[in-house]
């Protein structure tokens, strides 16, 4: 077995209130809704973040991005970008992502191929690696009731020699 290959496991999630869009995987998508957050709130992206963080043993995103004034209404491609120079320092590539976004709102699919490609542009990646699913909780608990949406996400490292 090798032990180059690292997993890392990632959850993000925020309230939600009437408003205009939301910005998921880097897309921006009008839906009647938007997220109550310091930076974009983008949980699809922040859980990705958090799954690099931890499958490189960098931390959390709560330990990498401050929560002060220089994050404020921060992109969450900047943090990606950010993450994936403190990996290719570490020589470690990206194999695979898998991320599933659990809430009422939006409706993901006719996005889904764009936040993959935009994902996979900052991850410098083959958008076939990159799943980004959506699931609701049949009206259970804050994102079914349209109080939050939250995301999850797994990573799949590999050290280059």
């Amino acid at each position: 077995m090798s032990n180059n290959l690292r997993i890392g496991f990632g959850f993000d999630s925020h309230q939600i209130e009437k408003g205009d869009s939301m910005t998921l995987g880097g897309v921006e998508i009008s839906c009647g809704y938007q997220i109550i957050a310091h930076s974009d709130g983008d949980v699809v992206t922040h859980a990705i973040c958090d799954a690099l963080l931890g499958a490189a043993h960098l931390g959390d995103l709560g330990s990498f991005v401050p929560d002060d004034d220089s994050t404020k209404n921060l992109s969450s491609l900047i943090i990606l970008e950010n993450i994936m120079t403190k990996i290719a320092d570490l020589n470690m590539v990206v194999i695979n992502i898998d991320s599933t976004f659990v809430g009422n709102v939006p409706r993901l699919e006719p996005h889904k191929g764009n936040m993959e490609n935009k994902l996979a542009d900052v991850i410098n990646i083959d958008a076939g690696n990159i799943s980004c699913k959506a699931t609701t909780t049949d009206g259970m608990g804050p994102e079914g009731r349209n109080e939050g949406v939250s995301a999850y996400a797994t990573v799949l490292l590999e050290k280059i020699k």
